[in-house]
Parts: C-alpha cells; structure tokens; sequence
C-alpha cells in the first residue's frame, strides 16, 4: 500500500497535529452551521435527548453475573446491553458538549468516562478465552486484549479528548491517555507478536487496525513512535483489503461493507489530514471499485441485497460516501436522510460524527444507479431497472458455502418492487456463542432452510468451501438477463442428485412498470435412486405473508406484488410462518412458501414464472 520509508518521513515532517482529524475543526461557524443544517435536525434532536437522558440515568452497571453468561450459555446480549448503553451515552454526551460549546454535561460525562476506564475489559466476554486455563495461557490478560470493540473504544475516548479534552478535568484526560496506552498501545504496537486480526481478509482487520490506528494518530506526539504504529496499521490494512476481489465486491455483505471499510476511509483519511495530504490512500484503482460497491447493492433509502450477515434494512453512512464521492467523483447510492443516532445498535463514534460532519445535502435524494451489475469474484448478479412507476431488482448469487460471514445460499435470488423485498433473504441472525460455532447452520439465518433454494430427498446445502456452485451462463439477449448456475456440488452425496442447474431469465418492461422471472431448475437425479424417493422442495422466503389461491402464490407489498404461477397438479404449496429470534423481546416474522413434487423420473424440471408488477 505504502513503503515505511515514505510512511515515516510524511509523519515526521508534521509540526502541529492539525484541528481537522475529527473531519472537521469545530470551529464557531462550524458549530453553527451544523446546528442550524436542515438535514442534521432530527439527528442533532437526538443527541440531544440522549445527553439529557444520560444526566438523568445512572450508567448502568457491568456484572460478573452477566459478564460470565456467554461462557455458560452462549447468549451475548446480558453484558453487551449494558456495555453499548455506555458507549450510547459516550457519544451523546461528548458530541452535545462538543456542538453547543457548554459545560452543561461535563460531570456527567466525566463519570461516564471513568466508569469506562474502570472496566475490567473492553473486549467483550464472546471474544476473551472462554476458561481461566486458556486465560492463564494467553499471550496477553483480558484488560489487555485488543478486539473490535476495545479498539472502538480506545478510538472514541481519543477522539473526546482531541475534540474537548482540554474542558475536562485533567484527572480524566490523563486516565484516559494511560488506559489506551496500557489497554491497546502497548499491546498492540509493543510487542514482536501480533494480534491474529492484523492478518485477517475480513473486517476485523480494517476495524481494529483503523481504530487504534485513529487513536494513535490523535494522542502520540513521538512522531518516530507513531510512524512504526502506523507501519503496523498498514500492514493490517494491506490483509483487509486482500479479503475484496479485484471488483470490490465485500463478500461478508453491505453492512460488513460499512463497517469494515468504514474503517478503513475513516483511518486513510485522518492520516490524510495528518500529513497535510502527501499520503492519499484512497486514490487506488481497487479503493474506488470497493467504493462503488453499495450504488450495486442499495436498492432503495434502507434496503439492499444483503447476503452474508447483514440486515435486510440499512441505512448507507451518508458522511462515508458523500466523502468518498467528494474524494473519487462517484455517484451515491439511493439515500434520503442522515442515519439515526440509533441507526447502530452499537453506537460506534465514527460513523455517526463522520455523518454528521461530512454529510453533502446535495448527495441526499440524488437517483441511484441502475443497470446490470457483476462480481464475478463472488458470483453475485445485481440487475436494477427504474421503471414508469418506480424499482424494479433482482438479484442472484453463486460462490461457495465458506465465505465470510457465510450462509450456505448458492442459488438463491432477491426480488425488490419500489422499496418492498417480497422474496427476501433473512440477513443475520442473533449473533451468539453457537451461531458463530459448530451449531451455525442449525440457525435458519444461515441454512439453505432459510434461503430460497431446493431440498431435495430432504437434504439441504452443506457448509464448506468444497461446496459451491459454477456459474455457467451469463449474458443478456433481446432484453433478458440470463443467469445460469451449476448447484450440482451444492449438496453431500446423501441427496443423491447427479446434476442441479438453476436458470434465471430475467425481463423488465419498463413502460408497463413490470418484469417476469422466469426460474427453472433442471434436477438429474442418481441411477441408483427409486422414483418413489424422488422428491424436492422449493423454498421461497418473504417478510410479507404469501397468498395461495388456485394455481397462484402472490406476495404483495406497499406498491407492488409479485406472483408466481405453478401447476398444482404437479406441485403441492403451503405457507410456514416463521418467528425469528431478534435482539430485542419481540420475535421477527417470517414467512416460507413451500412446493412440493415428488416421486419423480430420474430427469425433472421444475419450471415456475414470477411476475413482477408495480401498482
């Protein structure tokens, strides 16, 4: 990415830190215009309201009780509820005492960041050993282990005291500089061992890395010392983004794209403002194709094709990306409105101040693109057309049942009418000890169970790179996109299939503001299979409860339906309704249409047509 040699002398050759690393200097006028920005209101209000709240609660404690739960159960949510209110209140706080320029919530902050800096860990107990032996057996004790969110958080209180450290007690700012250096610093950049994240192809090492990274940049003043840091950093860098293929495809889904390389434009640009703007890391021909990415993805204000681990609704970071097509002369994706405060469950300091300070109004309500997008490094397919009445999309995916984050999903397709997925993928599940374990495929989250694939003889996809599917044809012909994939080595021998191809064609008519998918799937099955033990089941998943009436199954949403037509002589349907666990008390729905055929011949071809139509 970068040598160390030009790494060093950039850093070196800085005298002041600039007042710009935060995204912006909160100067007067800055203050002013963000509190006065039309589109900021409602976010503003919010910090508002959760500053005061934050006055008038005490910070909520973090028991052993709770602490231990993951290891003896598996559930993460006892500790981490309490954990994030903390950095909830984090963000609320710093950010009202930075806009309004008052002391107004300096005590209450000043205890919130001590209670922070009591803590016996800032990695959560899911990512700390799971027994003392394997504690005493650690390179480095808990308080000293760097994850995710321990690098997050040694981010944001360095950030609290770059914005406003010099109005807090100096108690604080100088427990606050001593926790980050023992708690991440010296760990991290101290040692010759590095931490396993630093070599990861996934987000882990985009965020940790730009956390400290970040952290690094606005508190050490040894410039010798912070350029071996960010060395360091780079390195990490240089491991994330080695996890994208070469079309910026993010493999672990939209939300991982936030997120991780999030991170990564949030650290690449500090060190850009750092350095006066001699080391530029986004001007890379891979950084904009991975920038690209959400225009393919986003369908609408807060929906996108969101394979792997990722929410069906999603709010694009409008700070990120107005950056990022400031920086590269890209088009946005489809946004309307800054994220919520509490748009992340997590309340991550970066993406909510970047928001609030590097969100373009003009980028706001900008149309999003359309046309037909590829990966071919992960076999995703995207086709978005805009039609006399609003979206029409579809969406298909090949790959492999061992990506990041992954779902055993190959074959399985999304349609969108105008704001509404009617055939859905289900996105995460409640991330717990098992679902990232040995049991992850029994979650319907992640199992073909869960996807709108074939079982067939009663097996489901298996889990495992070896498990994938090829892609066979993919072109377009008088107006229909034709996508072709070979499942066959999607299953274990136990579904004694000899060969699986699924065929999509794909049609919009544009002035009638309606298309027609035709799906097909060709099934060979063994010689050594009997016809009374032939059989499959095709699953369609939705959010939106389906109708079956005679030979039709329709799915309607707020403006548009989608109806798929079958032969009920040769196919038997019914409706499961499904709860899906959530990370609040209330259940999620969920909805899976079943058709059913069996005792089949040894050559089957299950042919079905979906018409897409908005009203």
């Amino acid at each position: 990415m970068i040598s160390f040699h030009l790494l060093r002398e950039a850093i070196i050759a800085v005298q002041e830190r600039p007042p710009t690393l935060a995204g912006e200097a909160l100067t007067a006028g800055k203050r002013k215009e963000l509190l006065e920005a039309p589109h900021l209101a409602e976010l503003i209000n919010e910090i508002h309201v959760e500053a005061e709240r934050a006055g008038r609660e005490p910070v909520p404690p973090l028991s052993f009780a709770d602490f231990q739960i993951v290891h003896s159960s598996g559930s993460r949510k006892e500790y981490e509820k309490p954990y994030f209110e903390r950095r909830r209140r984090l963000l609320a706080l710093g950010l009202a005492m930075a806009l309004d320029d008052t002391d107004a919530y300096k005590e209450t902050l000043e205890n919130l960041i001590w209670e922070i800096c009591n803590e016996y860990a800032w990695a959560v107990p899911a990512h700390l050993p799971n027994s003392i032996e394997q504690v005493l057996a650690a390179r480095v004790p808990p308080n000293r282990y760097v994850d995710l969110f321990a690098a997050e958080t040694a981010h944001a209180l360095a950030e609290v005291l770059y914005l406003i450290g010099n109005r807090l007690n100096d108690w604080v700012t100088h427990r606050v500089k001593q926790e980050i250096e023992q708690r991440v610093f010296q760990p991290v950049f101290e040692s010759s061992h590095h931490f396993i994240w630093t070599s990861m192809t996934n987000n882990w090492s985009a965020v940790c890395g730009g956390a400290v990274g970040m952290a690094a940049l606005l508190l050490i003043d040894d410039r010798e010392r912070l350029a071996g840091m960010q060395d360091r950093v780079v390195s990490a860098m240089d491991s994330f983004l080695a996890g994208y293929g070469i079309d910026g495809c993010c493999p672990e889904g939209f939300a991982y794209w936030r997120y991780g390389f999030g991170y990564f434009v949030y650290w690449a640009e500090m060190l850009y403002e750092f350095t006066r703007g001699t080391i530029d890391l986004l001007k890379q021909d891979k950084i904009r194709r991975i920038a690209q990415f959400p225009a393919a993805v986003v369908l609408s204000a807060s929906a996108c094709i969101n394979y792997s681990d990722c929410r069906p609704t999603i709010r694009p970071p409008t700070g990120m990306i107005s950056r990022l097509c400031s920086r590269l002369t890209i088009a946005p994706p489809a946004m309307t409105s800054v994220p919520s405060f509490h748009d992340d469950h997590c309340y991550r300091w970066p993406f909510l101040v970047r928001n609030l300070l590097w969100t373009e109004p003009e980028r706001l309500h900008a149309p999003g693109a359309v046309g037909i997008f590829y990966f071919a490094s992960t076999d995703w397919l995207v086709v978005k057309r805009e039609t006399s009445k609003g979206l029409l999309a579809f969406s298909a995916k090949g790959g492999h049942n061992h990506e990041p984050h992954n779902h055993n999903d190959l074959g399985h397709f999304i349609l969108h009418t105008e704001g509404d997925t009617l055939l859905a993928d289900l996105g995460m599940g409640v991330y717990t000890r098992e679902y990232f374990g040995k049991e992850r495929y029994t979650h319907l989250h992640t199992s073909s169970l869960g996807h709108s694939v074939p079982v067939i003889n009663g097996e489901q996809q298996a889990a495992g790179e070896a498990y994938r599917a090829v892609v066979t044809r993919n072109d377009t012909e008088n107006g229909t996109v034709n996508f072709e994939i070979d499942l066959t080595h999607a299953y274990r021998p136990e579904a004694r299939i000899h060969a699986l191809h699924r065929c999509f064609e794909w049609k919009v008519c544009q002035d009638e503001a309606r298309a027609e998918l035709k799906l097909t799937d060709h099934f060979v099955f063994g010689e050594a299979s009997v016809e009374t033990e032939r059989s499959i089941i095709e699953h369609f998943i939705s959010f939106h409860k389906p109708v079956i009436c005679n030979d039709q199954v329709v799915w309607q949403g707020e403006k548009g339906s989608v109806v798929l037509r079958y032969e009920p002589s040769e196919l038997s349907a019914y409706v499961e309704a499904i709860e899906l666990p959530s990370r609040d008390t209330n259940p999620l729905s969920a909805y899976c249409l079943r058709l059913y055929a069996g005792h089949l011949n040894q050559i089957y071809a299950c042919r079905l047509v979906m018409e897409c139509r908005l009203h």
